[in-house]
């Protein structure tokens, strides 16, 4: 891409924080991301439940990347706390841009400006998972100088086992 044709696409480039008339685009990407990351089949999430969770509860944060003034991705982030560092940090839990729209580097000024979110909030990391086999995301966030978390696993508990534990109550 020329440097004018890179510029003219900047220049209609814009981040934004969701407004609670976003959610349906939030879970139209959600289910986007889902599909490509092959795990639709596990998407429960709603607008009802969107909306309560990060309009009402405000448990998350959403940023819109906009193209000509139309949505054509999002990041969806929460605070997290390091006690080795004292402080929060940002977790980044979706980053997507549509398929038509990679590759302008759009994703690259999302993550810049999480990046200076984080810095502003006085923050003192921003992290995010990635699916192993997802080359394409892998490489793009090696050649930011992320670094993978090496000999760390995530682990997770979800409906049943989450209960079961929730409801031990033995010592």
């Amino acid at each position: 891409m020329n440097d004018e044709k890179f510029k003219t696409e900047i220049e209609k480039f814009n981040i934004r924080f969701a407004k609670a008339e976003d959610v349906p685009v939030i879970l139209a990407f959600t289910k986007e991301l889902a599909e490509y990351e092959k795990l639709l089949h596990e998407v429960v999430a709603t607008e009802e439940l969107l909306h309560e969770w990060i309009f009402e509860k405000q448990k998350a944060e959403v940023l819109i990347a906009e193209f000509n003034q139309e949505p054509i991705g999002f990041a969806l982030f929460f605070h997290n706390f390091s006690t080795f560092l004292g402080r929060a940090g940002i977790y980044l839990e979706d980053l997507y841009i549509t398929p038509a729209m990679r590759g302008r580097g759009f994703g690259k000024m999302m993550l810049a400006q999480l990046a200076k979110l984080t810095i502003q909030r006085g923050a003192g990391r921003l992290e995010w998972v990635c699916l192993d086999w997802n080359k394409p995301s892998v490489d793009f966030y090696l050649s930011l100088n992320a670094k993978p978390m090496d000999g760390w696993t995530t682990y997770r508990m979800t409906g049943d086992a989450l209960s079961a534990l929730a409801n031990n109550t033995s010592k």
